[in-house]
């Protein structure tokens, strides 16, 4: 009946509101979590993501620009190409060549008559012809109708025409045009900054690889201290658990007279102080499950179990085989980094020396006009086209492209300085880490032989003391020396497992898949 109704309590328990709200996450669900959560991944993400549209745009320089404009402006003053003295005579100018003509015919007539009399003098018979040919009715009647002729209003109506369209009508003018403007050559400056956009948008992914990487080591840091919190606190319970069998025990002895007081009390001592270091392993392992609950972006007090939690062996770490240090500095985003810094200054050498040298562009244009232009300023929509090659030779601004690709050098210089200086760290990291690696694994060995012994001898002093062959001192010093060496084995798992994760790290074996 009695086992019965633990069967009862326990499946009460297991399917109880509390235990249903528990969450069990596997390393990799809580390194998935993580990486989803990351606010910093997010934010290099989005870096990635400026820089693809930086490399489309960089790429767009290649194409030609196309533009549409359109104006219209408002002139409420009379435009004249002329002078208003000039118009005038236009306007007047059939009545002033009339008058003219006039007086000059009148002259002619009269500076004839004096060349006849003055003829007379000398040659009366030629006077006479002359005067006879003046005096001829065809002539005075050819005379008399070019006197009487008056163009002056045909002529003036002519310059009313020519004064009118130097007085074009600009009251209200519209304006379009569509032009084109395509590079010819820019002194390389847009091939290198194409070439620029691409590196620095596979920086940006390196960058993003170097944070997914040390998240991930801090999410695998934060399982791996709950697993060993977890472990040290089941350590507690059983030694306290083992220390209070033995307090029950040694009562019934001292009832029997087997054991003394002063036993009794030096167990009771150390029930205690395992029941304090129980309550520290508890106090431990929420606040480690709390922080992994903020790496992974779950609510503090949100309820998880691992699925390593409760293992009394902790798995042994899988560390890849070694790698060449050329491997590792292809895989490192430290050292893609400051590659692609490099070759990103290279560039920018080469953007500033293009502005040294000739630029050649081809332009061509539609513009549309009203007032037309190809007619005098015609009331009416017309247009023309055209095409041309610009070209822009800079000559001297106080050596500016000259320094700023000095710049770009020395900047590009330093970065492969940088570079130099990560890979002897990155070096010395690795084999630092591999050597920790032999002497963890030769650790765990150790203790795990340790904590073997410390077993059988807590299993012979548990049987003599049980016996009374032994003393309280010796069988609390076999539970203290059992206690020890599982926490000493449960450590040295725990770290093999730390320094594989470094060690992963190390060798940039953490590949993010964008």
């Amino acid at each position: 009946m009695k086992k019965a109704f633990i069967t009862i309590i326990a499946i009460t328990l297991m399917t109880s509101p509390w235990a249903s709200a528990q969450r069990e996450l596997t390393l990799q669900e809580c390194r998935q979590m993580a990486v989803n959560a990351d606010r910093e991944l997010q934010q290099a993400r989005t870096k990635i993501e400026m820089a693809g549209y930086d490399r489309k745009i960089a790429f767009a320089n290649y194409l030609p620009n196309v533009s549409a404009s359109g104006a219209y402006l408002h002139n409420p003053n009379d435009i004249s190409i002329i002078s208003d003295a000039t118009s005038a005579s236009l306007r007047n100018a059939g009545t002033t060549i009339h008058t003219l003509s006039q007086g000059y015919q009148q002259q002619v007539m009269a500076d004839l008559t004096a060349y006849i009399q003055n003829l007379a003098a000398t040659d009366p018979a030629s006077a006479m012809k002359y005067m006879t040919l003046m005096k001829d009715p065809l002539l005075q009647t050819a005379l008399a109708k070019i006197s009487a002729t008056d163009m002056s209003d045909a002529i003036n109506a002519i310059g009313q025409e020519i004064d009118d369209a130097l007085h074009p009508d600009l009251d209200n003018i519209l304006v379009g045009a569509v032009t084109v403007q395509q590079p010819v050559f820019m002194g390389g400056k847009i091939i290198a900054a194409n070439r620029i956009a691409k590196l620095a948008e596979q920086l940006s992914e390196a960058r993003y690889d170097q944070q997914y990487q040390q998240t991930i080591v801090d999410v695998d840091q934060a399982y791996w201290q709950i697993v060993s919190v977890a472990g040290k606190k089941r350590l507690a319970e059983s030694y306290a658990e083992l220390l209070h069998n033995m307090v029950k025990d040694v009562d019934l002895s001292v009832k029997e007279g087997v054991a003394t007081e002063s036993d009794a009390l030096q167990i009771k001592v150390k029930a205690n102080e395992a029941d304090m270091l129980k309550t520290k392993a508890e106090n431990g392992l929420t606040l480690a499950k709390m922080l992994l609950c903020k790496r992974i972006g779950l609510d503090l007090g949100t309820e998880i179990v691992l699925a390593d939690e409760q293992l009394d062996e902790i798995p042994l770490a899988k560390i890849g085989p070694e790698k060449s240090l050329e491997e590792i500095y292809a895989d490192r985003p430290e050292t893609r980094s400051l590659e692609l810094a490099s070759k990103i200054y290279d560039g920018k050498v080469a953007v500033a020396r293009a502005d040294m040298l000739p630029k050649i562009a081809a332009t061509g244009g539609y513009m549309v006009s009203n007032p037309s232009l190809k007619n005098g300023f015609e009331k009416n929509w017309n247009g023309y086209w055209g095409v041309g090659v610009v070209v822009n030779v800079p000559i001297f601004h106080g050596f500016e492209a000259l320094n700023k690709t000095r710049k770009a050098k020395a900047e590009a210089t330093l970065y492969r300085s940088q570079l130099e200086d990560a890979k002897e760290m990155i070096n010395l990291q690795v084999t630092q880490l591999r050597k920790q690696e032999n002497e963890a694994l030769e650790k765990l060995n150790m203790a795990k032989s340790n904590l073997s012994s410390a077993e059988e001898n807590l299993r012979t002093a548990t049987i003599g003391f049980n016996e009374g062959v032994i003393n309280a001192n010796t069988a609390l010093g076999a539970h203290t020396a059992w206690l020890q060496a599982r926490s000493e084995y449960l450590d040295a798992g725990i770290e093999l497992q730390m320094l594989a994760a470094n060690l992963e790290k190390a060798e940039g074996n953490h590949k993010a898949n964008l």
